[in-house]
């Protein structure tokens, strides 16, 4: 649990409070496009380090590896999930039928010995119940964070909304939007004019080394801040787009860069640029407990995305099973289709069905455990060693 009290009354506020969550959602979202390497160091190299073990390597096996993280950060995060089951699925069928002319037993003598299928899919059954059950379990979870008194619902929203006119007056807003994208565009804007005022404290500075170790860790911002709005300007909740805007903006390498310089230049720093940093420090503070406020909200509409899903496949599928169970056995369908046998495409077809529920409850489950790997830690604190491998200051 995270200890900071802003962080804590953000957690348990309700997404209805001051935050714009019910906007009309595209059931079936698109694919988001993508570069296969994300330009931001903070998430290329992370995957990297963890590819590579640490391990020293050349520029060539450097951009392999490097190519390699993109691609498992686009398979884990970005692609959408119904796709990335859909292509699962689609991979497992392709495989099961392949095998089947590979000269192993014909799969029509085993059911013939079997005496029908009732051996391969009554296993099904109880599985696709368990997972339903799990569902039921999912959505009893969410929506237990969501009831309340009517004194605890208020004390909520009361905190929520105090840390929305503490954002407002740091970045100098008069009211901030109500939209999660939004609400992170203008405090993402705040931290690139708190970074533009610290530049310019320091332009008439003599001394050298502290006026590129500020040019450098400016740039630095500014760059990542145009990223990360232009991937939040058109987003909208309950897509992944605004979570992956968070994600990109390595807030906590950037509080890192900011203590360092001030400590190694505190006898240079003029107090006009000793009070810059400071606010861009503070401002920075903000979008850690405001990422980890919609990202507990994305969360809870993933999993509820996720029962639905899961509800909506489930019976189809114990269907499915069920037909396959009661009537299809060694003398169905005789014959061949391109050929295969028919009996071959039925059953790979029906054990697909059957394990649809599992795969779509993976895919989900893969993007959520990977974000929150990716923010497990709030603060000054960084992680993956590689984030830190090169200091600004």
């Amino acid at each position: 649990m995270l200890n900071p009290k802003i962080l804590d009354s953000l957690s348990k506020a309700t997404d209805i409070a001051v935050f714009d969550v019910e906007q009309p959602v595209d059931f079936w979202p698109t694919v988001l496009p993508v570069d296969v390497v994300d330009p931001l160091q903070s998430m290329s190299n992370s995957n990297a380090g963890d590819t590579d073990g640490g391990s020293a390597s050349g520029p060539g096996d450097t951009e392999s590896t490097e190519r390699l993280g993109g691609v498992k950060l686009w398979l884990l995060l970005r692609v959408n999930r119904l796709v990335l089951t859909g292509v699962t699925l689609a991979i497992v069928f392709v495989v099961l039928v392949v095998v089947s002319q590979t000269g192993l037993t014909p799969l029509r003598e085993i059911v013939a010995n079997q005496d029908g299928l009732g051996f391969f899919f009554t296993s099904f059954i109880g599985a696709i119940i368990t997972g339903t059950s799990i569902v039921v379990t999912i959505n009893q979870l969410v929506l237990s964070q969501e009831l309340g008194a009517v004194g605890s619902q208020r004390s909520r929203m009361q905190e929520s909304i105090e840390f929305r006119q503490d954002t407002e007056a740091t970045v100098s807003e008069d009211i901030s939007p109500p939209e999660p994208a939004g609400f992170l565009f203008e405090l993402v804007d705040g931290v690139q004019e708190r970074a533009n005022e610290l530049e310019s404290a320091v332009e008439d500075e003599r001394d050298e080394e502290l006026r590129e170790a500020i040019h450098d860790y400016t740039g630095d911002v500014r760059e990542n801040a145009i990223h990360v709005k232009e991937d939040l300007e058109e987003a909208q909740f309950g897509t992944f787009a605004v979570i992956w805007g968070a994600l990109r903006y390595n807030y906590s390498r950037k509080i890192y860069d900011a203590r360092k310089i001030r400590v190694d230049h505190q006898d240079s720093l003029t107090e006009e640029a000793n009070e810059r940093l400071e606010e861009m420090i503070e401002t920075l503070k903000l979008f850690g407990p405001a990422r980890e406020h919609f990202k507990t909200l994305y969360f809870q509409w993933e999993l509820i995305n996720l029962s639905r899903w899961l509800l909506y496949v489930s019976v189809p599928a114990l269907a499915v099973m069920a037909i396959l169970i009661m009537y299809v056995d060694a003398s169905t369908l005789p014959g061949t289709t391109l050929g295969v046998d028919n009996l071959v495409w039925i059953t790979s077809a029906g054990f697909v069905v059957g394990i649809s529920p599992f795969v779509l409850f993976i895919a989900y489950i893969l993007r959520i455990a990977t974000i929150a790997k990716r923010t497990l830690a709030m603060g000054p604190f960084i992680l993956r060693e590689s984030e830190r491998e090169e200091d600004l200051g």
